[in-house]
């Protein structure tokens, strides 16, 4: 569960849902200040009293140029302080890195040397911790537009441009250039919503019958677009290297203030494909989906999103309805235990 600590605690959202988490995600800063610190260590202690695992998504908003073997280290040591209490950690380093909204997107050299200091330093310090490599999905790549979008003729541009016709464009493959490497990943996972079906995007559309899993193996060609040229990120990053998938951050966008289909038409019809029933049968490599359970304001479409299943209580009730036996939550808060080294 992607959380909004600010208004809700775990504790909160597990009564209203009637169930713990298994997954619950904390954002901060990177490098962290004091109150960064004191932040992680309050949602660490959230977790350690539901149960379940923390995903610590970790945003280098200084640049990568100051996440340092020392940081790093001083990282590791912290995380090996909250697994030894009992809760386990999922690093998530700056995601949706194939983007162009972030100071660390499209930037694949430099961001693929910094997740490995992250990473060696977890897998050498925090045996109970783990790594996750997550860009966002790659239909609409590169993003054109974005504050952060790598410029034509610079050396990023030219890792980039995949397919060597001079040129970074959607024929280019959105994935590959931003990969760590298998031994730096212990998780592979992607940001994948329902924004809606046409773009500019930002109507209460019901999501199209199959969106969610064509879209993760690279097979949508629908109202949005044909992206076809997307790669399968589940059997090329998950099934071809034997890593779990995760989808980090997932929701149905249903705006309040226009008209068009209720919320509850909405991410209903998107989280029925979440838990299709196919899916532990035909993607047993799918590990980890997280609704994202914020009502916030997107630039994107200029205006406040309610993302949100558990608030509304009729929207709350469905999604409680629908939850499948296969779809686990928590269990009893206990110590952790490291993976074998």
């Amino acid at each position: 569960m992607n959380l909004d600590w600010e208004h809700e605690t775990l504790a909160e959202y597990a009564a209203n849902l009637g169930r713990r988490p298994a997954v619950v995600v904390s954002f901060s800063p990177f490098p962290m200040s004091d109150t960064d610190n004191r932040n992680v260590e309050a949602a660490v202690e959230q977790v350690r009293g539901n149960g379940g695992t923390l995903l610590l998504t970790l945003e280098p908003h200084e640049g990568l140029g100051e996440v340092t073997k020392e940081r790093a280290g001083e990282l590791a040591m912290r995380l090996d302080g909250y697994n030894k209490a009992g809760v386990p950690v999922i690093v998530r380093f700056a995601h949706e890195m194939n983007g162009s909204w972030y100071q660390w997107g499209q930037k694949p050299a430099d961001y693929v040397a910094a997740f490995k200091v992250v990473a060696d330093a977890v897998h050498q310090f925090a045996p109970g911790s783990d790594m996750m490599w997550a860009p966002n999905y790659g239909g609409g790549y590169p993003f054109s537009g974005g504050q952060y979008q790598a410029a034509a003729g610079t050396a990023d541009a030219v890792a980039l441009d995949t397919d060597g016709d001079g040129k970074v464009s959607a024929a280019d493959d959105p994935y590959q250039p931003y990969y760590p490497g298998d031994d730096a990943v212990d998780w592979v996972g992607m940001s994948l919503y329902h924004w809606g079906n046409t773009y500019p995007w930002g109507a209460n559309v019901l999501p199209e019958e199959g969106k969610f899993l064509q879209q993760l193996t690279g097979t949508y060609n629908g109202a949005g677009g044909n992206d076809l040229g997307v790669p399968d990120f589940y059997t090329e990053y998950g099934e071809a290297r034997s890593k779990p998938v995760a989808i980090p951050e997932t929701a149905a966008l249903s705006i309040r203030s226009r008209d068009g289909a209720d919320p509850l038409s909405i991410k209903q019809a998107w989280w029925r494909q979440l838990f299709d029933p196919a899916i532990p049968r035909d993607f047993p490599e799918l590990k980890m989906i997280n609704w994202f359970e914020w009502d916030k304001l997107e630039v994107e479409v200029k205006a406040d999103v309610d993302w949100t299943v558990a608030q509304d209580t009729s929207v709350r009730d469905a999604y409680i309805a629908d939850l499948p036996t296969w779809f686990v939550g928590a269990d009893e808060p206990k110590a952790c235990t490291p993976r074998a080294s």
